[in-house]
Order: C-alpha cells, then structure tokens, then sequence
C-alpha cells in the first residue's frame, strides 16, 4: 500500500509538473527576452513583422531582417498605441503586440521556406496594409498624400530615405529659411555620392557624432511638411550648398576642427563648408 500512495503522489507531481510547463510554454512561445531594433534577424524578427502586418502596420516581405520597412511601422505602432516611440520592440511593445494579434508561428515559417516572397499573413485586408500615423489618419482620399508617394519619388531613393532624411532636416534645421534647410538635406546627399562618408542615407546621418539631432534626440521630432518638400527638391538636384560637405553654427560649434574646412558660405546661421 505504502508503494502505492508513493506512485500516486510522483503521478500528481508529474501531473502538476506537465500542467504548469504547458502554461509557461503558452506564455513564453511568443518572442524571446532580446530588444529587437534595426539590424536585427530571426524568428523574433519575422514574429514582430507578422504581428506588425496582422494589424496593418507593415506590407513589406516578412522575411526576419529588421529594416527601415519594419523600424517605421513599430514606430507608427508605438505612437498609435500610446507607447514610447523609440523604434525598438522591448517588452511593452511586444505585450501589447500579443494582446493584439494572433500568430501561428508553424503556418508562418511554412511560407517563408516556400521560397516565395510572402507579405500577408492574415488580420487586416491585403488593401488595408499599410495604417497610416495618427497624424494622417484622420484625412480623407482627396486631401491628397502626406508625403511622396512610390510616383514621384526620385530614382535612386526609397521612401525611407525621403522619411529619415526629413526627420533630419527638421531636426537639424527647423527655424531656418527655407533655402538652409534644402542645403542641409544637399549636404547629407553630397556624403553619400562622397567615397569619405558612408554610401546610403540612413548610413551618412547615423554616422558617430556626425549629426547633433541624432545625439539629442532631435531627430526623431515629426518632421513638418516645409522639411518634407526641402527633401524632395535636394533629391531632385537642388543644391544652394554648393557642394558643400560640411555644415555648422558658428555660434555653437565647440570643435575646432570645423573651422579649418574652406567655406563656402552662409545660408541662416549655417556655415557650408567643404
């Protein structure tokens, strides 16, 4: 008898023990414990970009590479859902992203090693993919785009890069004329055609100390519509700069090594220099 009860207790232990696995398991199968940002890859990638598409944030190829696609719409969900818009898919941001959508991870890795490009996983209508901000949901078709559509955006250039670089300008040049803030974005243009600075946008602007909006913060301000339009027209071969790769306020500028670059001229309280 005494055997007995021994086996029944190590049965309900087994039990208990099967029972609170199986409640972990279906806590933790969503992501894992890692931040998630630009430049990250893996499954936690491709289960942030299919929740992200399952409630209409993201129409990119769901594909487990963290890129610019993906950045803007964890950002577009973070301020819709009243979160620290940051771009980076921390614990909060993933809580409310599994309180909001559904995944089966099974069905998801199935058409990703189909081989084909797979961008709808389900929730919101394919013609509904794409959310827009909070700022310009409320408008109706005919107010026309708040930003360049996939039409008249320059050769060469992504609506990334026209988005990040307005972001920058407005960080960098906001108060300015308008002429200062075209040369601004002409001066991140110039670095990237330039074989001494990084060769894409997103690498020029977040390039160590080479921006003050990105060390403050700045540019991750809502860009307004004036740096918006100062993008375009640099993209589009504008350039009052001059050539210039350099740029700085005199009036602030604590390196010393700024003022040994020829300058060119001056638009607002801008120094353009080579």
């Amino acid at each position: 008898m005494k055997w007995l009860r021994v086996l029944s207790i190590l049965l309900i232990v087994c039990m208990l023990t099967i029972s609170i696995s199986s409640s972990v398991d279906q806590t933790s199968h969503a992501f894992s414990p890692r931040i998630l940002q630009k430049g990250s890859t893996g499954d936690d990638v491709i289960e942030l970009q299919a929740r992200l598409q399952y409630i209409g944030f993201y129409e990119g190829n769901i594909d487990g590479v963290f890129g610019w696609g993906t950045y803007w719409a964890l950002r577009n969900f973070q301020k819709e859902f009243g979160l620290e818009v940051d771009g980076l898919a921390g614990q909060e941001a993933k809580q409310k992203l599994i309180d909001a959508t559904n995944y089966d991870k099974q069905y998801v890795k199935k058409q990703i090693n189909s081989g084909k490009d797979f961008t709808y996983y389900g929730g919101t209508p394919k013609e509904q993919q794409t959310k827009p901000s909070p700022k310009g949901g409320d408008k109706k078709k005919d107010d026309g785009p708040s930003e360049p559509t996939s039409v008249n955006v320059p050769t060469g250039y992504s609506q990334n890069d026209i988005q990040l670089m307005a972001n920058a300008v407005h960080g960098e040049a906001r108060g300015e004329p308008y002429v200062g803030q075209v040369a601004v974005a002409a001066v991140i243009l110039n670095r990237v055609e330039s074989s001494t600075f990084p060769n894409s946008v997103s690498g020029v602007i977040f390039e160590p100390r080479a921006f003050t909006a990105v060390s403050d913060g700045q540019i991750w301000l809502e860009p307004d519509e004036t740096s918006k339009k100062a993008v375009m027209d640099a993209m589009n071969g504008w350039d009052p700069s001059q050539n210039a790769l350099y740029y700085f306020n005199p009036n602030t500028a604590t390196s010393g090594w700024i003022w040994s670059r020829p300058q060119i001229k001056k638009i607002g309280k801008h120094i353009f220099a080579k």
